[in-house]
């Protein structure tokens, strides 16, 4: 059993684009891919004429693992999809977003578990809630 949600399709893994969101958003509804970034100038292989580049992992486990023996290597981020997010313009600011937004996260931030209904609405709710205290 994996530490955290395996990708949601791992046929897909390694074909997302490279480019992509970083962080925020809050809520997440699919898992794609783990990526481990690799970095010629810290010790990795140079195998794109000097530019980084990443492995992809369906699991964190292979990921890490790949990561752990790797010189020049990153800590494993996790590719996320959101259909519904907060974007957060101004601190303390939250906006309910909808549509596809691809982002790479930090893995330990999906332990509160895919986004569920209601969900974004109580988040709001609450944050309105500590703003009029």
């Amino acid at each position: 059993m994996s530490q955290y949600l395996t990708a949601i399709d791992e046929n897909r893994v390694g074909t997302y684009p490279a480019v992509c969101k970083s962080g925020a958003g809050y809520f997440f509804d699919d898992v794609l891919e783990y990526r481990v970034w690799c970095h010629p100038e810290e010790g990795a292989a140079d195998v794109c004429n000097g530019e980084d580049y990443y492995f992809a992992f369906s699991n964190y486990e292979e990921a890490l693992e790949f990561s752990s023996h790797t010189e020049g290597a990153e800590a494993p981020l996790v590719l996320i999809r959101q259909r519904e997010w907060i974007n957060e313009p101004l601190n303390g600011v939250f906006e309910h977003c909808k549509g596809e937004r691809i982002a790479e996260w930090l893995p330990e931030w999906l332990e509160r578990g895919p986004r569920k209904p209601g969900d974004i609405e109580q988040f709001l709710k609450e944050a309105k809630k500590d703003c009029s205290e």
